[in-house]
């Protein structure tokens, strides 16, 4: 498993519902706001990849809902891959009520801190070309499956 990649952001008004709280499927938007910044983290980002004729469809998504956030909070997005191999990528996602991350700093970590849970999640992307069908990145983009597999501690089935 890699190191938990971390970026925090502020809840829009727009975010929450009638009960005053986030709406659920906020939640999900914020594990892409994580992956895509752990992409960039890479230094990589999605466009680059999709110029490149790959997509990376959410082929499997998990989310538990533990506490609340509400308007105005400050949350941290915990992103890090747990799978990858030449044809899929898995994403785990913690988001915590706060900011971890310095100061605003995005950072890697090695440990999710202690604090206030307020969702868990993963998600299974495949690596596909824009005729939807399955590529091995390692044979497709060999640039880009070093890069990930560089990242993420050399891990790669």
């Amino acid at each position: 498993m890699s190191a938990w990649f971390k970026h925090s952001l502020r809840v829009r008004y727009g975010e929450t519902d009638r009960m005053a709280v986030v709406y659920h499927t906020n939640y999900i938007n914020w594990f892409e706001i994580g992956r895509t910044e752990w992409i960039r983290h890479t230094g990589l980002a999605y466009r680059a990849i999709e110029e490149r004729g790959l997509l990376l469809p959410v082929v499997n998504l998990e989310c538990s809902y533990i506490q609340p956030a509400r308007y105005d909070d400050v949350v941290t997005v915990f992103t890090r891959v747990t799978e990858f191999t030449k044809v899929r990528i898995r994403f785990e996602y913690q988001v915590l009520l706060g900011d971890y991350t310095d100061g605003g700093a995005e950072a890697e970590c090695a440990e999710v801190p202690e604090g206030k849970v307020l969702a868990r999640g993963a998600s299974l992307h495949g690596w596909i070309n824009n005729n939807w069908k399955v590529v091995a990145l390692d044979r497709t983009a060999p640039e880009i499956y070093e890069l990930i597999k560089r990242t993420i501690g050399g891990e790669a089935k």
